[in-house]
Protein backbone atom coordinates (compact mmCIF):
# COMPACT_ATOMS: atom_id res chain seq x y z
CA UNK A 1 0.00 0.00 0.00
CA UNK A 2 1.22 3.49 -0.88
CA UNK A 3 1.57 5.31 2.74
CA UNK A 4 2.26 8.40 0.71
CA UNK A 5 -0.86 9.10 -0.68
CA UNK A 6 -2.75 8.19 2.58
CA UNK A 7 -0.25 10.46 4.60
CA UNK A 8 -1.49 14.04 6.31
CA UNK A 9 -0.08 17.13 4.95
CA UNK A 10 0.42 20.34 5.35
CA UNK A 11 -2.66 22.47 4.61
CA UNK A 12 -2.47 23.72 0.89
CA UNK A 13 -2.03 27.45 0.07
CA UNK A 14 -5.25 29.48 -0.39
CA UNK A 15 -6.14 29.53 -4.39
CA UNK A 16 -4.72 32.44 -5.68
CA UNK A 17 -7.41 34.53 -7.28
CA UNK A 18 -5.11 37.02 -9.04
CA UNK A 19 -3.90 34.11 -11.56
CA UNK A 20 -6.22 33.42 -14.14
CA UNK A 21 -6.59 30.10 -16.62
CA UNK A 22 -4.93 30.69 -20.26
CA UNK A 23 -6.33 28.89 -22.80
CA UNK A 24 -4.85 29.76 -25.95
CA UNK A 25 -5.01 27.93 -29.77
CA UNK A 26 -1.21 27.96 -31.40
CA UNK A 27 -2.92 30.17 -33.84
CA UNK A 28 -4.49 32.99 -32.08
CA UNK A 29 -3.57 36.37 -32.63
CA UNK A 30 -2.94 37.44 -29.88
CA UNK A 31 0.09 35.35 -29.12
CA UNK A 32 3.88 36.33 -29.44
CA UNK A 33 5.48 34.51 -32.73
CA UNK A 34 9.26 34.43 -32.89
CA UNK A 35 11.56 33.95 -35.79
CA UNK A 36 14.46 32.10 -34.12
CA UNK A 37 16.91 30.87 -36.69
CA UNK A 38 15.46 29.07 -39.37
CA UNK A 39 12.29 28.50 -36.93
CA UNK A 40 9.02 29.89 -35.92
CA UNK A 41 8.64 29.94 -31.96
CA UNK A 42 5.21 30.66 -30.72
CA UNK A 43 5.07 31.49 -26.87
CA UNK A 44 1.79 29.35 -25.85
CA UNK A 45 1.89 29.71 -22.02
CA UNK A 46 4.62 32.82 -20.82
CA UNK A 47 6.44 32.81 -17.03
CA UNK A 48 4.37 35.73 -16.51
CA UNK A 49 1.00 33.23 -16.96
CA UNK A 50 2.58 31.11 -14.65
CA UNK A 51 4.23 33.26 -12.09
CA UNK A 52 7.68 32.05 -13.04
CA UNK A 53 6.84 28.19 -13.03
CA UNK A 54 6.90 27.49 -16.03
CA UNK A 55 7.19 28.51 -20.25
CA UNK A 56 5.27 26.58 -23.38
CA UNK A 57 6.70 27.31 -26.89
CA UNK A 58 5.21 25.97 -29.72
CA UNK A 59 8.07 25.46 -32.10
CA UNK A 60 8.01 25.15 -36.00
CA UNK A 61 11.60 24.36 -37.36
CA UNK A 62 11.79 23.48 -41.23
CA UNK A 63 15.49 22.85 -40.75
CA UNK A 64 18.60 23.02 -38.94
CA UNK A 65 18.40 23.50 -34.70
CA UNK A 66 20.17 25.48 -32.00
CA UNK A 67 23.96 24.76 -31.35
CA UNK A 68 25.47 22.69 -28.88
CA UNK A 69 24.16 24.03 -25.11
CA UNK A 70 23.49 23.75 -21.86
CA UNK A 71 20.93 25.43 -18.76
CA UNK A 72 20.37 25.26 -15.67
CA UNK A 73 16.28 24.45 -16.33
CA UNK A 74 14.73 20.98 -16.75
CA UNK A 75 13.48 21.32 -20.44
CA UNK A 76 10.33 18.93 -21.97
CA UNK A 77 10.08 18.45 -25.73
CA UNK A 78 6.60 16.71 -26.99
CA UNK A 79 7.02 16.23 -31.09
CA UNK A 80 3.74 16.90 -32.94
CA UNK A 81 4.75 16.23 -36.43
CA UNK A 82 7.98 15.73 -38.28
CA UNK A 83 11.19 13.98 -36.81
CA UNK A 84 14.29 15.19 -34.16
CA UNK A 85 17.68 13.97 -33.74
CA UNK A 86 17.94 15.11 -30.13
CA UNK A 87 21.66 14.93 -29.47
CA UNK A 88 22.26 14.27 -25.54
CA UNK A 89 25.23 14.06 -23.67
CA UNK A 90 26.60 12.60 -27.12
CA UNK A 91 24.25 10.46 -27.56
CA UNK A 92 21.59 10.77 -30.22
CA UNK A 93 18.04 9.79 -30.08
CA UNK A 94 15.58 9.86 -32.92
CA UNK A 95 12.54 11.38 -31.68
CA UNK A 96 8.93 11.61 -34.13
CA UNK A 97 5.05 12.40 -33.53
CA UNK A 98 3.91 11.02 -30.02
CA UNK A 99 7.48 10.89 -28.37
CA UNK A 100 8.64 12.99 -25.15
CA UNK A 101 12.14 13.64 -24.11
CA UNK A 102 13.01 15.37 -20.96
CA UNK A 103 16.16 17.01 -21.11
CA UNK A 104 17.38 17.21 -17.23
CA UNK A 105 19.15 20.69 -15.91
CA UNK A 106 22.55 21.35 -16.86
CA UNK A 107 22.94 18.46 -20.01
CA UNK A 108 24.67 19.35 -22.75
CA UNK A 109 22.31 18.98 -25.48
CA UNK A 110 21.36 20.22 -28.77
CA UNK A 111 18.70 19.07 -32.15
CA UNK A 112 18.28 18.86 -35.40
CA UNK A 113 15.41 18.61 -37.79
CA UNK A 114 16.13 14.70 -38.95
CA UNK A 115 12.38 14.56 -41.50
CA UNK A 116 12.46 16.29 -44.97
CA UNK A 117 8.96 18.37 -43.55
CA UNK A 118 9.38 20.62 -41.01
CA UNK A 119 9.10 19.65 -37.20
CA UNK A 120 6.44 21.15 -35.01
CA UNK A 121 7.16 20.12 -31.09
CA UNK A 122 6.35 21.72 -28.02
CA UNK A 123 8.77 23.05 -25.50
CA UNK A 124 8.42 23.52 -21.97
CA UNK A 125 10.89 24.69 -19.52
CA UNK A 126 10.77 24.73 -15.76
CA UNK A 127 11.14 27.38 -14.72
CA UNK A 128 10.23 29.87 -17.02
CA UNK A 129 12.68 32.51 -18.58
CA UNK A 130 13.42 31.39 -21.89
CA UNK A 131 11.14 33.06 -23.79
CA UNK A 132 12.70 36.27 -22.46
CA UNK A 133 15.69 35.09 -24.31
CA UNK A 134 14.01 34.12 -27.64
CA UNK A 135 12.19 37.49 -27.11
CA UNK A 136 16.24 38.71 -27.50
CA UNK A 137 17.07 37.30 -30.26
CA UNK A 138 14.26 36.49 -32.44
CA UNK A 139 12.31 38.48 -34.65
CA UNK A 140 8.60 39.39 -34.22
CA UNK A 141 6.56 37.73 -37.21
CA UNK A 142 2.86 37.95 -37.61
CA UNK A 143 1.93 34.24 -37.31
CA UNK A 144 3.02 30.94 -36.44
CA UNK A 145 3.18 29.61 -39.81
CA UNK A 146 5.18 32.79 -40.99
CA UNK A 147 8.84 31.77 -41.66
CA UNK A 148 11.67 34.55 -40.40
CA UNK A 149 13.27 36.51 -43.25
CA UNK A 150 16.34 35.13 -44.51
CA UNK A 151 19.16 36.57 -41.91
CA UNK A 152 21.96 38.48 -43.78
CA UNK A 153 25.57 37.65 -42.51
CA UNK A 154 25.16 41.02 -40.39
CA UNK A 155 22.45 40.11 -38.80
CA UNK A 156 23.55 36.58 -38.00
CA UNK A 157 26.81 38.14 -36.64
CA UNK A 158 24.73 40.66 -34.87
CA UNK A 159 22.64 37.72 -33.18
CA UNK A 160 25.43 35.86 -32.16
CA UNK A 161 26.69 38.32 -30.54
CA UNK A 162 23.06 39.02 -28.61
CA UNK A 163 23.10 35.48 -27.84
CA UNK A 164 26.23 34.80 -26.45
CA UNK A 165 26.29 38.20 -24.01
CA UNK A 166 23.21 37.03 -22.81
CA UNK A 167 23.86 33.51 -22.45
CA UNK A 168 25.00 33.30 -18.63
CA UNK A 169 22.10 36.12 -17.95
CA UNK A 170 19.56 33.42 -19.04
CA UNK A 171 21.34 30.55 -17.06
CA UNK A 172 22.87 29.39 -20.16
CA UNK A 173 26.35 28.36 -22.01
CA UNK A 174 26.84 27.55 -25.48
CA UNK A 175 29.35 24.37 -25.72
CA UNK A 176 31.75 23.07 -28.78
CA UNK A 177 29.88 21.11 -31.46
CA UNK A 178 30.87 17.64 -30.59
CA UNK A 179 29.59 18.57 -26.44
CA UNK A 180 26.45 17.98 -27.08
Amino acid sequence: MNTAATAPTAALPADDLLRAATVVHADDAGLVHLGVGAGTYTILVSGEQTAGRYTMIDMLVPAGGPPPHRHDFEEIFYVLEGELDITFRGEVHRVGPGHTINIPANAPHGFRVASATPARFLCICLPAGQEEFFKLVGEVLPSRTTPPTPPTPEVMAERREIMLANAARFHSEFLPPKAA
